[in-house]
C-alpha cells in the first residue's frame, strides 16, 4: 500500500435542518486538495458516522469518489456494530471505488480477543478492499493489545492500523513489531515523534480534520526530506490546537471533536456545516476558544453564524 502522511477523518457538512449539504462537501473536498492532502477518510468519527443511515454512508462514499476521482486516497469508514453491518457499508465502499476502508472492532460490546479476531476474518472474507484496522479505546471500550493485533494483521485484506491507544508503550511495541508487515499509523506530532519517524518507524497519521490545511501533511513530508527543524516547527503549531483543544485518550475539553473541527473550518472559510443530535454545535463562548487558537498561529479568522 502507498498510503502515508497525513490522512484526515473529514466533517460531513450538515446543514442546520439535519441534511447533508451536498455542495458543502464538494467545496470542503475540493479545499483539501487544494491544501495538497494525500488522501481523506469519510464517515469515521470526525464524520459521524453514527447518526447516518445506510444510504448516506454509501452515497457519501459516491459523493467523495465523484469529487476527488483519484487524485486523493478516499477511505471509507466502514464502523457498525456487526460484521453484517460492516460487510454491507464495506460493499458500498467498493462498489464506489474508494481505496480502502477503516473499521474500529464493534463499539459498546466489549467483545473478546477471540470475538474480534473473528470479526475482522469474517470481514475479510466477504469483501475485496483493503482494511485498515482501528484502535480507539475510548470510542469501543477495548484496547487491542499486541498479542491481538498480530493476529489481525495476518488476515489478508489487512493492508494497516491506525492506533489510536492513549498507551505509548503498548502503541510502541505494536508499532516496531508489526509496522514491517503493515502500514502503522497516528505517530505523535511530538519530538519523539519526529525521531522515531525519521528512523522510518511510521507511515503518518490519521487525524481529524485537517484544520491548518497544508501544515498537517508537509510536517510528513519535512520528515521525509530530513529537515527536521521544520518538522519541528510545524509539530510545535499542531502541539498549540492539542493543548488547546485536547483532553485524555483523545477526548477533548469543551465541547466534542466533530464540533471544534467544523467550527475551526468555517473560522477559516471552509464549510464545514454544523452536527447532527445527538451532538450539540459549539456554545458562543467555545466558538470564541476556537478562533483564539487560529489566532495564535497567526491563521486569519472570518465571522460565523
Amino acid at each position: 500500500m502507498s498510503w502515508k502522511g497525513f490522512i484526515p477523518a473529514i466533517s460531513t457538512p450538515f446543514a442546520e435542518d439535519g441534511s447533508i449539504a451536498w455542495a458543502d462537501l464538494d467545496t470542503q473536498l475540493g479545499w483539501l486538495q487544494d491544501e495538497t492532502l494525500p488522501g481523506v477518510i469519510v464517515a469515521g468519527t470526525t464524520g459521524e458516522w453514527f447518526s447516518m443511515s445506510d444510504a448516506e454512508r454509501a452515497e457519501l462514499f459516491r459523493a467523495s469518489k465523484r469529487c476527488l476521482g483519484d487524485s486523493m486516497w478516499v477511505i471509507g469508514g466502514c464502523t457498525a456494530y456487526t460484521a453484517r453491518e460492516v460487510i454491507v457499508h464495506a460493499r458500498a465502499a467498493e462498489a464506489a471505488g474508494l481505496d480502502g476502508i477503516l473499521v474500529t472492532p464493534p463499539p459498546y460490546i466489549v467483545p473478546n480477543a477471540r470475538e474480534i479476531v473473528q470479526f475482522y476474518q469474517d470481514i475479510s472474507d466477504a469483501t475485496n478492499i483493503p482494511l485498515c484496522v482501528y484502535n480507539w479505546p475510548r470510542g469501543t471500550g477495548v484496547d487491542l493489545r499486541l498479542d491481538v493485533l498480530s493476529e489481525i494483521v495476518q488476515i489478508e485484506n489487512v493492508v494497516a492500523v491506525k492506533d489510536s491507544t492513549g498507551d505509548l508503550p503498548s502503541f510502541l511495541r505494536s508499532q516496531y513489531a508489526l509496522h514491517p508487515h503493515v502500514r502503522f499509523f497516528n505517530l505523535p506530532t511530538s519530538p519523539l515523534g519526529i525521531d522515531l519517524a525519521h528512523l522510518g518507524r511510521s507511515d503518518g497519521l490519521m487525524g481529524s480534520g485537517a484544520v491548518l490545511g497544508a501544515e498537517h501533511p508537509n510536517f510528513w513530508r519535512a520528515i521525509d526530506r530530513g529537515d527536521l527543524e521544520e518538522a519541528h516547527r510545524l509539530g510545535q503549531r499542531e502541539q498549540v490546537i492539542k493543548d488547546d483543544w485536547n483532553g485524555g485518550g483523545y477526548g477533548t475539553v469543551f465541547g466534542n471533536r466533530p464540533a471544534i473541527v467544523k467550527t475551526a473550518l468555517r473560522l477559516r472559510g471552509v464549510p464545514a456545516g454544523f452536527v447532527r443530535r445527538p451532538l450539540l454545535d459549539l456554545t458562543p463562548a467555545e466558538v470564541d476558544r476556537v478562533r483564539a487558537s487560529l489566532h495564535k498561529l497567526d491563521i486569519e479568522t472570518v465571522e460565523i453564524a
